[in-house]
């Protein structure tokens, strides 16, 4: 068996096991179906192995198919890796760096502090990308990924951790809601209420249940938001009450509807917000460099 197997004809194969179609996987790798077709077969012939079952209407991995895209998959990255460490040796401020932010997060962090990261590092082509807490880290772990912002706690195995604020939550209810022109909430305000929370995978559907648990409120059954949007709209429309993180209160869109956000009493509940990566990594001067801009454009209302 020849074991001259380069890299592109891996990434072919990784390609079509997920697309599972050989244009849309050609159309991903920027070459022609047949080329991306002849690449693939050289490579069944090198390894003496079928890796694709080619059906009329459908592609699968055989066996060995998959057992070999696992692998190649964790070359790939490994390679990457190679690349980021040649990139940092030359310039460690410079070049692209992928950054996975949790969708409870992402879109009410970014606003504050993505102009002061352009402004800060200028040479340093970040891509934000958007994943629940669990494919988050697994993108981390397999080099899909160079930095992850989420909350605590996560597994931390392999991985390194940075603190970077405690976002305090607020207590979400409608203008006409009886505890909307308090100053402040207790847990003792809340017995007896029901919360609006989000679908399972969220960790703030987790973080909020704990709350839920040691404060005798419960869930409200009939209803489960797939983003803090929804929570918002149902809040508004006088559907409940749920608990949001403060950074997603600081939005123009939630002060100019029927939404009061009323902080709780000390010690009001709260979440940690930290940068993740592999210990691995080659980017860490990089890295270091986001996370103490990040930390310093953070607002004061998420401390």
């Amino acid at each position: 068996m020849s074991t001259h197997i380069n890299l592109r004809m891996l990434s072919y194969l990784v390609t079509l096991g997920d697309t599972r179609h050989f244009g849309k996987a050609a159309e991903a790798c920027f070459v022609s179906q047949p080329t991306l077709s002849a690449q693939i077969k050289k490579l069944e012939k090198q390894l003496g192995v079928v890796l694709l079952e080619r059906q009329p209407r459908n592609l699968l991995l055989t066996p060995v198919g998959e057992a070999v895209v696992a692998l190649a998959k964790k070359m790939l990255a490994d390679a990457g890796e190679i690349e980021n460490i040649v990139k940092a040796w030359q310039d460690p401020l410079a070049g692209p760096l992928r950054i996975g932010l949790i969708p409870t997060l992402g879109p009410y962090l970014l606003p504050h502090v993505v102009a002061e990261l352009r402004g800060a590092l200028p040479d340093l082509g970040c891509q934000y990308l958007e994943y629940q807490t669990d494919p988050l880290l697994e993108r981390l772990h397999a080099g899909d990924i160079d930095l992850g912002f989420l909350a605590l706690p996560v597994e931390t195995e392999g991985l390194v951790v940075r603190t970077l604020f405690s976002e305090p939550f607020r207590l979400a209810v409608s203008r006409d809601h009886p505890l909307a022109g308090k100053r402040t909430v207790s847990m003792e305000d809340l017995g007896g209420e029901k919360f609006m929370l989000l679908e399972d995978g969220h960790c703030l559907r987790d973080q909020a249940l704990e709350i839920c648990a040691l404060s005798g409120i419960e869930e409200d059954q009939g209803f489960r938001a797939t983003s803090l949007e929804t929570l918002r709209h149902m809040v508004a429309a006088g559907a409940g009450m749920t608990l949001l993180p403060a950074l997603a209160i600081d939005r123009p869109a939630w002060k100019a509807d029927n939404v009061v956000a009323v902080p709780f009493a000390d010690p009001a509940p709260s979440r940690q917000i930290a940068a993740i990566w592999r210990a691995t990594s080659a980017r860490r001067a990089a890295i270091d460099a986001i996370c103490d801009t990040v930390s310093a454009a953070v607002p004061v209302i998420a401390r």
